[in-house]
């Protein structure tokens, strides 16, 4: 309840130093959570506490500053220079790049509900406190170079990684580019992307939670015992990837279209290219698990007993197809 409020408090504070006091709140209330005997609490609560401290520290002298009203440096430097402070602590808070170096080691060290908790509620205060200065001119540069080094980073070093935990840090990396994309754009497309990308999480990590994987080689085994959860982890990878006639593409299709009326096509390219990296990944963990139909190798395997597999690969293909037909027909209308 009291990280739900600090969250609330700060996005409905009608001064900087009420929303500071919200996200110092919700800061001493996430770290109760972390206690978990099974995982690192020590380390991994001293590790977020000393960084969302810091961060804190940024924006509270960057409110000083304004209250402070120094004459003798132009209130357009000011200004500027206030946003650009605040700005970037907000972007640390939220482990977006190039401030980004504690959010993957964290999440390797914490539970499954935790990671849920950092990916999702614990970003929507600082992505709201940095749509009432996006518009900035000065700050328009920082959150482009942001959505570019996020974007590259989130793709490429998630590439390496057998650590689940690290490889859905690095996809949030890459989704903060994205939703900062639409933060440029507009707020209620903002809350679409977000609530897509909420809900994608939320289903994936329960598989992950509910069978206690943490590691590829863990999921590898656990999907080639069931065929149907196989197809369902299969489907929310992909929609989380952003493939086309699923659902994860509607909002990344809504933020294309967006920045293509605005003629920004560096953006749009940068953000592209690398989410087909991040779907390189996503797509390493299905195709594994489709060649692979058993845990061990069998060569006796009779193929009359594996026509459900058959079965579900083409209720699979039927849904796509069909949802792309659907897909083209809406966008031609």
């Amino acid at each position: 309840m009291t990280l739900m409020m600090g969250t609330f408090i700060s996005i409905s504070s009608y001064s900087w130093l009420g929303t500071w006091m919200g996200l110092e709140i919700n800061l001493l209330s996430f770290i109760p959570l972390m206690n978990d005997n099974k995982f690192m609490l020590t380390e991994a609560s001293m590790k977020y506490f000393l960084i969302q401290s810091l961060s804190s520290t940024i924006f509270l002298f960057s409110i000083i500053i304004n209250m402070l009203n120094m004459h003798f440096i132009s209130d357009f430097l000011q200004n500027n220079f206030i946003l650009l402070i605040m700005n970037s602590s907000l972007l640390m808070k939220m482990g977006s790049a190039p401030f980004h170096f504690w959010f993957p080691e964290l999440m390797e060290e914490l539970n499954w509900n935790n990671n849920l908790i950092l990916m999702t509620w614990q970003k929507i205060a600082p992505m709201i406190l940095i749509s009432y200065s996006i518009s900035n001119k000065i700050n328009l540069y920082l959150f482009m170079t942001t959505i570019i080094m996020s974007a590259i980073i989130g793709s490429i070093q998630g590439l390496n990684q057998i650590n689940l935990q690290k490889i859905m840090a690095y996809s949030s990396i890459n989704h903060i580019a994205w939703m900062i994309s639409a933060l440029m754009i507009n707020l209620y497309i903002w809350k679409i992307y977000f609530m897509i990308y909420s809900f994608l999480l939320m289903t994936i990590i329960f598989f992950f939670n509910y069978f206690n994987i943490y590691y590829l080689k863990q999921i590898y085994s656990m999907m080639n015992y069931n065929m149907l959860m196989k197809l369902a982890i299969s489907i929310n990878l992909l929609s989380l990837g952003g493939l086309p006639p699923f659902l994860g593409f509607l909002p990344k299709w809504l933020i294309i279209q967006m920045f293509l009326n605005l003629n920004n096509i560096f953006i749009i390219f940068i953000l592209l290219m690398t989410s087909l990296i991040t779907l390189y990944f996503y797509m390493r963990i299905i195709i594994s698990s489709m060649i692979l139909n058993s845990v061990n190798l069998n060569f006796f395997y009779s193929m009359n007993k594996n026509y459900l597999n058959n079965v579900y690969l083409f209720i699979y293909t039927f849904i796509c197809v069909s949802s792309l037909i659907l897909t083209t027909m809406f966008l031609n209308l």
